[in-house]
């Protein structure tokens, strides 16, 4: 009896038909994700308040961003080793199995813990995204698919505000996890249907000690950014000492890669210059975008008297202005091959925004704050997703998930220490302003019966003229001042960007450099048996495989 070797699996044919069903799957994976995030934001107040936790309410974003950063890098380098479909399989159901947790949770510290549940999956939805198109896609071609996801979030972060102010008021706040449900159902049934890209064994051990030491700074970090200056003082014993212990986790991570045979983030990655580059950008981008947007509801909720729901919907015209630059730009990257003017233009866009958002004052009018938001988007939709591309076409086909993850995470991580940095100018500017503006209206104040540590928009938009002009004018002298601090940021993504070589854009898909794949070069005739050349699928792959 003989035996013979296994021969090695038959490559997946990408047709364009295959490509775009499994293109629907990403973008209903994408969809439930982004949703959530959008949603359940201005439904909190009252989840909070009804179960118990206006005390520890931060805990609702802090949970859910911790558990989404410390996954980014796994799933990332996981997908590269072990393949995505099933780790996509598992995000979709991880983040429907904890809303379901979330919508039937009785306690505060329950629903805190399905929410960082939530986060295991929306992370996975994510990256996992962004890595399968790369798989699937080449990168010449990419940009005709990344507008449509970058369309989610604009559609997302309208319908999201609105959905949450309407469950909260109307069916109830755990409407806002119920609806995720038949969709997660869907994505589930979609992406089990249609998500066919291969899997496989890893010639190495995954890099566990590298993954807990990942993780563990990560977490390090964010509750250094989320309870320095708050819940601590930057100089209290607990900060100071949670500091110290990061600097020594990343020296053990640095060492432990040095050595891994299969590294969670390569050293080598940062001789690339390009990886360095849009990591660095990322990180920036992340700073600046989160810093500036953070806080600027705060602000429209007290000037306009807009309720947290509807002060969500005054960032349209952020999203607007991302959009179409975002869509712009990648129909012309694929057009032309050429990406490397984008970033640096939006770079100064958002210079420019900056550089506006100085003027700001009491009397700004709404159209001229919109028109504001619109620039910041229009800067933003130049530089995101384009350095998404630009990174996976720089790196080799078996690490795009490490490359796709290492950035989006150094873009939270920029987020974190941005909106932390930006918190403490913003929040002390803004005690010393509102303690003046009381002071110099004893008589309203008392007239009034105000509280200076529970003003609320619909208080304020009620008070006489002065007083009103008074308190307004405290949050937008405590909120300009921070964007001057944030230029600086923007002039160095600016000069980053310059030096980002511009690299031809792949004709390969991932799969396809891998082996894995090979992309159909002509349609099936009429009959469904042939292509143009009147060979049969089976020997196109043949010849190809």
């Amino acid at each position: 009896m003989t035996t013979t070797a296994a021969s090695p699996p038959t490559p997946i044919v990408l047709t364009q038909k295959r490509i775009w069903l499994i293109f629907s799957a990403l973008i209903a994976g994408m969809f439930l994700a982004s949703l959530d995030q959008m949603i359940v934001g201005t439904a909190m107040p009252t989840i909070v308040g009804e179960l118990g936790g206006v005390s520890h309410m931060a805990w609702t974003a802090t949970s859910y961003l911790l558990a989404t950063t410390i996954v980014m890098p796994i799933y990332g380098k996981f997908g590269d080793m072990f393949g995505r479909r099933w780790l996509f399989l598992f995000a979709v159901t991880a983040f429907t199995a904890a809303s379901v947790g979330a919508a039937a949770s009785t306690s505060f510290w329950e629903f805190i813990v399905f929410r960082g549940l939530q986060g295991v999956g929306g992370g996975g939805l994510m990256i996992l995204a962004q890595a399968i198109i790369a798989d699937v896609v080449p990168a010449k071609d990419r940009g005709k698919y990344m507008a449509p996801m970058g369309a989610v979030f604009g559609i997302t972060s309208v319908a999201g505000p609105l959905l949450g102010g309407f469950f909260a008021d109307t069916l109830g706040w755990r409407w806002c996890f119920w609806i995720n449900v038949p969709i997660g159902i869907a994505a589930l049934f979609i992406a089990f249907r249609y998500l066919s890209v291969p899997s496989h064994r890893p010639k190495t051990k995954p890099d566990y000690l590298g993954v807990l030491l990942m993780s563990s700074a990560t977490t390090l970090l964010i509750l250094i950014t989320d309870w320095g200056g708050k819940q601590y003082a930057w100089g209290s014993t607990t900060i100071v000492a949670m500091i110290a212990a990061l600097v020594l986790v990343v020296a053990a991570f640095v060492m432990v890669e040095a050595r891994a045979e299969e590294p969670m983030l390569p050293l080598w990655l940062f001789r690339n210059r390009t990886f360095v580059l849009t990591s660095a950008i990322g990180l920036l981008v992340g700073l600046v975008m989160f810093a500036a947007i953070g806080f600027i509801p705060t602000y429209l909720q007290m000037a306009t008297g807009a309720s947290a729901s509807v002060s969500g919907l005054l960032l349209i015209p952020m999203m607007v202005g991302m959009m179409i630059t975002l869509i712009g730009s990648m129909t012309a990257i694929t057009k032309t091959g050429r990406y490397r003017v984008y970033p640096p233009v939006g770079a100064l866009v958002m210079l420019g925004a900056m550089l506006w958002l100085t003027r700001l004052d009491a009397n700004t009018s709404m159209w001229v704050v919109s028109a504001m938001l619109f620039v910041v988007g229009a800067g933003l939709g130049l530089i995101m997703q384009i350095i998404v591309l630009v990174v996976q076409n720089a790196v080799a086909p078996n690490q795009i998930g490490t490359a796709t993850s290492a950035n989006n995470y150094f873009r939270e991580m920029g987020g974190a220490i941005g909106v932390a940095i930006f918190g403490s100018i913003f929040t002390n500017r803004l005690t010393e302003g509102l303690t003046d503006a009381f002071m110099s209206h004893g008589p309203e104040v008392m007239a009034a019966k105000l509280d200076p540590s529970a003003l609320v928009p619909s208080v304020v938009k009620h008070l006489p003229e002065g007083l009103h002009d008074a308190i307004v004018g405290a949050y937008v002298n405590a909120l300009v001042p921070g964007f001057w601090y944030l230029i600086p940021g923007a002039i160095v993504v600016f000069v980053l960007a310059l030096f980002i070589p511009q690299l031809k854009l792949s004709d390969e898909a991932g799969m396809v450099a891998r082996g894995e794949a090979v992309m159909a070069e002509t349609e099936l005739d009429k009959d469904g048996k042939l292509d143009k050349d009147g060979k049969p699928d089976s020997q196109l792959v043949s010849e190809h495989g």
